[in-house]
């Protein structure tokens, strides 16, 4: 008995896969023997994932994504459909943050955050639940998973972060609507919220006065590293997560209880 982490056969398709989590997720489920559909904006970043995955026995195919533009996700999808096969897994994780108090945030700031995390994340989960459902015919057996990457930020206030917890807060209950709405085509749709995760985006702040200040507020005094996600992802990307649907599920060392 075990946690199924053998993906041959299925197709994941990663949003924002270009850096920090998104690359990770993309690796891990590569090893897993998916098909990895690797989709962002940075098409040279991710002709070199490309390669990286390959190198390492694995499969990915590259596809330009702007989840701020609807056409784009549409395009995005049904290319990678007609290219690669039918998406099996969805790992929902385009995301932009900036830092600035709620007092002094302009419209272009929300409109920033919100457009990625939110309405693009919305977008990106209808149009790939769309596809999944037209493909339903009455047996939850086969299911499919939607993973939403949300944050801790969406579940307690964090300061100078308040607009990117408003739209992570947003994908949580987005991650239960659409639970409760698409299961019955046996569709999963769970979310994850990582707390504090050193990645190559955020390095250089962790090293920073500041970024250490954080760091010893924290409960163990520690980051995450994005290895730290890999369980949780495949566990429910897989079929052993057959009886997990609208979960929320922190990965944060315990940042959300404090």
């Amino acid at each position: 008995m075990g946690i199924e982490v053998n993906f041959e056969g299925r197709v994941a398709l990663v949003t924002g896969a270009s850096s920090g989590l998104g690359t990770r997720f993309a690796k891990v489920l590569a090893k897993a023997g998916a098909q990895v559909v690797l989709a962002s904006r940075r098409i040279e970043r991710l002709k070199e994932l490309r390669a990286e995955i390959e190198a390492d026995g694995g499969a990915a195919h590259v596809f330009f994504l702007d989840v701020t533009d609807y056409a784009s996700i549409r395009s995005a999808v049904a290319h990678a459909e007609t290219e690669v096969g039918a998406i099996d897994i969805l790992v929902n994780n385009s995301g932009v943050s900036t830092s600035q108090s709620l007092i002094d945030a302009t419209p272009e700031d929300y409109d920033y955050i919100v457009n990625t995390n939110q309405r693009g994340a919305f977008f990106m989960a209808q149009e790939t639940a769309k596809r999944m459902i037209a493909r339903y015919r009455g047996d939850c057996s086969k299911q499919h998973r939607i993973i939403n990457i949300a944050s801790v930020a969406g579940l307690r206030a964090v300061p100078h972060i308040g607009i990117y917890g408003m739209s992570k807060a947003a994908v949580i209950h987005m991650t239960k609507a659409m639970a409760a709405e698409w299961g019955k085509y046996g569709i999963n749709v769970n979310a994850i919220c990582p707390g504090y995760i050193e990645t190559d985006l955020n390095a250089q702040f962790f090293e920073s006065e500041q970024g250490k200040k954080l760091t010893s507020a924290l409960p163990r005094k520690r980051l995450g590293k994005p290895a730290d996600l890999d369980g949780l992802l495949l566990l429910l990307a897989g079929e052993d997560s057959h009886f997990i649907n609208g979960a929320i599920i922190t990965a944060d060392d315990g940042m959300h209880v404090m």
